[in-house]
């Protein structure tokens, strides 16, 4: 078994209002003590929305630091005070114009474990039905309606290049209902 880092104590915290950039000092098994930096947030949800018909809705938007479109699965970041399924409810109305009867867990990952502490569930969404929301003043979303076979091959290609959205897919596809 691998030795435990003990953490020693959180030298530093910046927050802001989607995640908190801490700094910790911890101490191997070995006794070497050093510096933790990391950001830390209260989680994430994923949903995957399925129609009727079986096509799967996504949505195209600009991502700011890669400076290029993005096509994704609704998703969005646990606010504190509110609970995995609830984001992933609310995310799905705003991102989708869609309300969900039906939403499943079926997984979780880390999305870049040497820089966050954040967990994101993935949830499968069914019995859809439109709804009128608002969106937050940075966002805006094309929706996008693609079948399983689709989003392989948008996947394979590069043209779906959203590392959540990979990992969520890669974790929920065998278990889409048929």
């Amino acid at each position: 078994m691998l030795g435990k880092w003990k953490k020693l104590r959180l030298v530093q915290e910046l927050k802001n209002p989607w995640w908190t950039s801490r700094t910790e000092e911890y101490e191997l098994p070995s006794g070497t003590k050093g510096e933790y930096h990391y950001v830390h947030t209260s989680g994430s949800s994923l949903t995957i929305p399925i129609l009727v018909d079986g096509r799967i809705v996504l949505v195209r938007q600009y991502r700011y630091l890669c400076d290029r479109e993005s096509l994704e699965f609704p998703c969005g970041g646990v606010e504190e005070g509110s609970t995995y399924e609830a984001t992933a409810r609310m995310e799905l109305e705003e991102e989708t114009g869609f309300a969900a009867e039906d939403l499943i867990e079926v997984g979780e990952f880390n999305p870049y474990n040497g820089v966050t502490d954040e967990f994101c569930k993935i949830y499968v969404a069914g019995r859809l039905s439109p709804v009128r929301t608002s969106r937050d003043v940075s966002e805006q979303f094309e929706r996008i309606f693609l079948t399983p076979d689709e989003i392989e091959k948008k996947a394979r290609s590069g043209e779906i290049w959203d590392g959540m959205t990979l990992a969520a897919w890669l974790i929920a596809r065998h278990r889409l209902p048929a």
